[in-house]
């Protein structure tokens, strides 16, 4: 048995190892296919975008690692069936479950590993491509310059939008828009133009972005009461305008430096743990204080405090409600108020246009706030839920490797099929599945429409079953589908009696 268990261990570790290597390669060039436009003739270093790739490795291990265990268990299963060779091992008295035990140890002990890289490797990762790509565009300040968002220059005090960018080292500028900033960080400047163009020197530190046929905008600076009340501006249009930005801070820039900023990608388990209690908190405490806020602005759905005397008993209430049964009607006076619009008619025509006026503006500036903190609200939680779904995915990824080698391992001794052809495509097929399923619940949870942990976990669950009935099926020795249960049973339904 150690020479079979040896056996089977070798040859699903050629095709582990050999099926990682070649999807890393179509994973990485297709992740280069995406990062073409920002790295390719930008004036880069080979090393640079070398460790760009290296620091990228890890983040497409999530994507790499669970499709790799997939296809080489069933490449592994399916060319011992198709040999017979698995066969010959139940001739011998060895089940699937026994050929499966050296697998399954390699397969639990690959899943620690994969928990410990995600834990550790894949946070330091993040952090190494976030702090290499802001110091990448403080290098290439072009790079910085993203289509159609504004991107914000570090040291300029500016931020510039542009709708295309074209040209050699894309120095060519369409539709471009700036907004220049005080020293309070307030955008109090303004400039539009139709093209603009990038002229830089390598031996000097000053970038030249000179703008063709625009428009100029300036909030001036307001020293009196009286001044501000004018919201004095000075505007004026232009064929070409000048601006000379200094690069000096930009190019002394050590490649290696970083910057603390953490994301929900760049923490490990127990930051996130911590981080999660801390911005449920926080959430709990917003929500708290603003719906005081609008219970004391509205001034409707008073809290009552509770009583501290004894309570009433039943006796004590019969009693009461007897003496007042005997109480005359004609000496209860009737509520002459039966709704709003009797209240509003105690006023004159005069005071009841002020009130409906001042309940509008009011009604008005609560949704108006009410619509403000959703927005905000909804950020907060989107928030929360990334974390929430970054911490069990960490856990989803651990066991998915073992559920999907329980899916890949009895589908090869099903098919009996080896080799690239057949067996690929039911890998792809199901890792498709696998992986959309999660990307769509991963969504759904991040919007706040389902729960966090089950966005996490539904595609491994939903894998779950399917590698139990593949397990039960190749352990009876049974095919994929078994058409003859579905045939006896209408033949049974419309048998004549």
């Amino acid at each position: 048995m150690r020479i079979l268990d040896r056996y089977i261990l070798s040859r699903f570790l050629f095709n582990f190892f050999s099926s990682f290597v070649i999807l890393m390669f179509i994973f990485i060039f297709q992740t280069i296919w995406l990062f073409i436009d920002d790295l390719a003739g930008k004036g880069l270093d080979i090393i640079i975008i070398g460790k760009f790739l290296f620091y990228l490795m890890p983040n497409l291990t999530e994507k790499v690692l669970p499709l790799t265990v997939l296809l080489s268990s069933i490449l592994t299963f399916g060319t011992l069936a198709e040999n017979y060779e698995f066969a010959a091992m139940k001739a011998s008295g060895i089940s699937l479950q026994r050929a499966m035990l050296s697998l399954i140890v390699f397969i639990v002990f690959l899943g620690g590993i994969t928990f410990y890289f995600a834990n550790s490797v894949i946070p330091a990762s993040e952090q190494k491509i976030y702090n290499l790509r802001r110091n990448i565009a403080k290098v290439k300040p072009a790079v910085a310059i993203v289509e159609g968002v504004f991107s914000d220059f570090e040291g300029a005090d500016m931020n510039i939008k542009v709708d295309r960018k074209y040209g050699e080292n894309d120095r060519f500028l369409e539709n471009v828009t700036i907004h220049l900033k005080t020293k309070t960080k307030v955008n109090s400047t303004v400039i539009k133009a139709k093209t603009g163009e990038l002229k830089s020197s390598e031996s000097s530190d000053i970038l030249q972005l000179v703008l063709y046929d625009g428009h100029y905008y300036r909030d001036l600076e307001k020293s009196t009461t009286k001044g501000k009340n004018k919201y004095p501006f000075a505007n004026a249009n232009f064929d070409t305008y000048t601006m000379n930005i200094d690069l000096s801070e930009f190019n002394n820039v050590d490649m290696e430096e970083e910057r603390d900023v953490s994301t929900e990608k760049m923490k490990n388990v127990s930051r996130l743990t911590k981080d999660i209690d801390s911005l449920k908190k926080d959430n709990l405490r917003i929500v708290g204080a603003f719906s005081k806020n609008i219970q004391t602005r509205v001034g409707a759905f008073a809290g009552f405090r509770k009583d501290s005397l004894k309570p009433i008993t039943k006796e004590e209430i019969e009693e009461k409600y007897s003496k007042v049964k005997k109480i005359k009607k004609d000496t209860i006076a009737k509520d002459s108020i039966r709704s709003i619009a009797d209240i509003i008619n105690l006023y004159p025509d005069w005071q009841k246009i002020q009130l409906m006026s001042a309940a509008k503006t009011n009604s008005s500036n609560l949704l108006t706030s009410i619509q403000g903190k959703k927005n905000e609200l909804s950020k907060r939680y989107e928030i929360y839920n990334r974390h929430i779904l970054s911490l069990h995915k960490k856990f989803a990824l651990a066991l998915s490797c073992v559920i999907l080698f329980f899916v890949g391992a009895p589908l090869g001794a099903i098919i009996r099929k080896g080799g690239i052809g057949l067996p690929m495509v039911i890998a792809i097929i199901l890792f498709l599945t696998y992986y959309f399923i999660g990307v769509f619940a991963e969504n759904y949870a991040k919007k706040n429409e389902i729960h966090p942990i089950i966005g996490a976990w539904l595609s491994t669950m939903i894998m779950l079953p399917l590698s139990i009935v593949l397990t039960k099926r190749a352990t009876a020795d049974r095919g994929l589908m078994n058409l003859d249960g579905f045939v006896e049973f209408f033949q049974k339904l419309f048998k004549k009696k």
